[in-house]
């Protein structure tokens, strides 16, 4: 059995400067997690596979294509392939989501 701790976990370098760890990294599926303090936001951006959004903690800002809604936690909001989403916390406390992408995506993430 493997686990792994998120905070011993390092954060990855993204475009979107805000903490996000790499969990799981297979070819059948990427799940990472990502800590937004007040204010943050991840940029719009598309991927290439689809994502699903499980909010873990707080209240986040999640987009998906011309939609946005404040999502509170125990809550999971899926991202077909192809569409625009982002995520942001315009709330007073961190919010902390699981973002799980399946199958692992071949190509990055465009930015809008």
């Amino acid at each position: 059995m493997k686990i792994i701790e998120v905070k011993s976990t390092p954060i990855t370098e993204t475009p979107h400067k805000v903490d996000v760890r790499r969990l799981y990294d297979e070819e059948t599926a990427q799940a990472v997690h990502i800590t937004l303090q007040p204010g943050e936001s991840l940029k719009p951006h598309i991927t290439p596979v689809d994502v699903f959004f499980y909010i873990l903690e707080g209240k986040t800002d999640v987009r998906v294509g011309d939609e946005t809604i404040t999502v509170e936690a125990d809550n999971l909001v899926e991202s077909p392939k192809g569409i625009p989403h982002c995520l942001s916390n315009s709330s007073q406390a961190r919010t902390r989501i699981l973002v799980v992408k399946a199958p692992r995506p071949t190509t990055s993430a465009r930015l809008l």
